[in-house]
């Protein structure tokens, strides 16, 4: 009866510790975990301020649209060209809505500039009429389109363009006098360039840029000199820059 009663007790022995060792495995099983979250390397949405540096090429034109006194040695039609160059330096202030790699957005800019020149009518002496002009204030409002990649953006941008243009006349010879005139021409600007996020909000990059611009009637010839009025504008402005901007950071929306 002994005997009976020892093994009756090691069979259930062993039946608990199977029964135990089971539950064990099962609350061992293994859960997959729900992937981390993770930042794109560079988030382009956001407002931005900054600074730009580089060269504008201006190609100046005036022409003679009446004159009907002595004063300016220049017939209806006939006028002069002239193209020159300088730095050019402002800042710019935009912001940017990213969606996947495509990036829109408004920027406006303003930048001064020191092209100007000189052109002598020589045709009754060297010192004879003497035209100088100056643009030396240049106003953008565009709108910016481009893909990104990573920390890059290439991107092309378009719209309003205004410059300020200034033209003057010395006349020295036979009947003399001077006048000058500054306008505000308006036009229209394309361009085209590349940025680079170096830290979270720092951007710098490259930019080449092309203007045209509308005519403007000045007029140089005083009631003293009777009228003496040109048609005179930009008929272009190109400028290539360095940039370099801060970006604030886009509001951060909580994720679940």
């Amino acid at each position: 009866m002994r005997s009976k009663l020892i093994a009756a007790f090691t069979c259930t022995t062993a039946l608990v510790a199977a029964g135990a060792a089971s539950a064990a495995d099962l609350g061992a099983r293994p859960y997959a975990k729900a992937p981390a979250y993770i930042e794109p390397l560079f988030n382009w949405t956001g407002f931005y301020v900054g600074g730009h540096i580089g060269g504008a090429w201006t190609n100046e034109q005036f022409v003679n649209n009446g004159n009907s006194g002595g004063f300016g040695d220049l017939g209806p039609g006939e006028g002069f060209r002239q193209r020159s160059s300088g730095i050019m330096g402002g800042a710019q202030i935009g912001y940017n809505w990213q969606a996947n790699n495509f990036v829109g957005g408004l920027e406006g800019t303003i930048s001064g500039l020191n092209n100007k020149g000189t052109v002598a009518n020589t045709v009754f002496g060297a010192g004879d009429d003497v035209f100088d002009w100056r643009a030396n204030l240049l106003a953008t409002v565009v709108g910016r389109a481009g893909f990104a990649v990573r920390n890059n953006l290439f991107y092309f941008k378009g719209g309003y363009a205004g410059v300020n243009n200034r033209l003057n006349v010395n006349d020295t010879v036979g009947v003399t006098g001077s006048g000058g005139q500054t306008h505000w021409a308006s036009g229209w600007t394309v361009g085209a360039g590349w940025e680079y996020g170096i830290t979270r909000n720092w951007i710098v990059g490259l930019e080449y840029n092309y203007a045209a611009f509308g005519s403007q009637t000045y007029q140089l010839g005083g009631a003293a000199q009777a009228n003496y009025s040109f048609d005179a504008k930009p008929r272009d402005i190109q400028w290539a820059v360095v940039r370099a901007s801060y970006k604030f950071d886009a509001p951060v929306i909580a994720r679940y």
